[in-house]
């Protein structure tokens, strides 16, 4: 199976989430109606120094001064944010006195953005509304209208209705999660991809992968995530390859492009511990979140093998195995695809060569079982299997 045919002039499409969507490739020439619609007067654009030097912040900067929109910039997220580059760009917005925001990159400047938005109408501290504690009782819908913009394929937090940061007084990437933070619009252009190093499209490519994978085993019952899930996971499998090797190829970022929406659309159902040990593993480690996923999802889902062992032979068929073999057989083989599709674009098999040291394993244990996304996991796990499956990653 071949990615959809995906030419350059591609017409531009616009859909429906909740978020509005404008997907294809020119789909940034249509920024400032979306800016119009949402009434923004001074938008403010967080975005961070990697997508600035890349120069695809001047064309958003350009896009907006053509329609004749003032605004102000933010661009100094750091590529794993923290609660300090959200204050920050909470002062950025109020000297401003801006009225909106477009955010501008990859996960972090997208999430940073989403609390930006949440913190210009609510009061701190951010941890009050972790979700692993109950607090997206306390978010409001009165805030500030969101437009994203993706510049890689992985989170996608463009329609995710979660911000993710390292919080201070919880020392780990704390999750905070509320439909109020789902950005008003999403501009996804595969043409912003286009210059991504191949490290990094294989690092956010496998992020979304693992989105889809452990919404599609996840616990409990949403059969519309399951089948986004699993388209999600045939993505990936037939064009992240041809992503990282053939970086200019429109087709292929296109498809990873929806891959990485459908990943966060359908992890609304839940994710599983990949996740839970990922998120403890970059703010210790300073792995980045969709190398860590990378790393450690096959060895979760040998794990979780006991459990989900018809859903994973699903898997196996989605990424090219035929439907004539038992369940237990294809399983395996779903297990085995995610390693040699690991190999195939240079992720590193063992965490030991992404310089995890072994002493901090316990320790990543112990802030991944504070994480609420294991909660989700199809096999229920107690600290011990965490640092269990660490061992065996390492």
């Amino acid at each position: 199976m071949q990615p959809f045919d995906m030419p350059h002039d591609v017409r531009v499409t616009e859909m429906s989430w909740p978020t509005k969507i404008v997907f294809g490739v020119g789909a940034l020439k249509r920024l400032p109606a979306q800016v119009a619609r949402l009434k923004m007067k001074r938008p403010l654009v967080v975005t961070d120094a990697g997508v600035v030097k890349a120069g695809l912040a001047q064309r958003v900067f350009d896009e907006l001064k053509n329609a004749g929109v003032d605004f102000a910039v933010f661009d100094r997220v750091e590529p794993n944010p923290t609660e300090k580059d959200v204050f920050a760009g909470l002062e950025a917005y109020r000297r401003g006195d801006c009225d909106g925001i477009v955010a501008l990159g990859g996960g972090s400047p997208l999430d940073a953005a989403k609390l930006v938005q949440l913190l210009t109408t609510h009061e701190p501290p951010l941890s009050r509304y972790d979700d692993a504690k109950g607090g997206d009782q306390y978010v409001r819908d009165d805030l500030p209208p969101l437009i994203a913009i993706p510049t890689t394929a992985g989170t996608g937090s463009e329609v995710s209705r979660s911000g993710v940061a390292t919080l201070e007084d919880t020392g780990r990437k704390t999750v905070i999660f509320s439909p109020h933070l789902l950005p008003k619009a999403a501009i996804c252009d595969p043409e912003l991809t286009l210059g991504l190093p191949p490290g990094v499209t294989a690092a956010t490519g496998m992020d979304a992968f693992t989105h889809c994978l452990e919404a599609y085993i996840a616990s409990g019952v949403h059969p519309l995530a399951d089948a986004v899930a699993i388209d999600g996971i045939a993505r990936v499998g037939r064009s992240l390859v041809t992503a990282v090797k053939e970086g200019s190829n429109v087709s292929a970022r296109a498809d990873m492009m929806v891959a990485a929406m459908e990943g966060a659309m359908a992890f609304q159902k839940g994710l599983g511990a990949c996740h839970a040990l990922a998120h403890a593993l970059t703010p210790i480690s300073g792995v980045h979140h969709g190398l860590a996923n990378a790393i450690v999802l096959p060895v979760v889902m040998e794990f979780n093998r006991p459990m989900t062992t018809a859903r994973l032979a699903r898997v196996a068929v989605a990424l090219g195995e035929f439907f004539n073999m038992r369940e237990d057989v294809l399983a395996g083989h779903a297990i085995e695809r995610v390693r040699k599709l690991n190999a195939a674009i240079g992720i590193p098999a063992r965490l030991r060569d992404a310089n995890v040291q072994e002493k901090d394993l316990p320790r990543i244990a112990a802030k991944a079982f504070e994480d609420a996304s294991h909660l989700t996991n199809p096999r229920k796990c107690a600290e011990a299997d965490l640092l269990m499956m660490l061992r065996e990653a390492f």
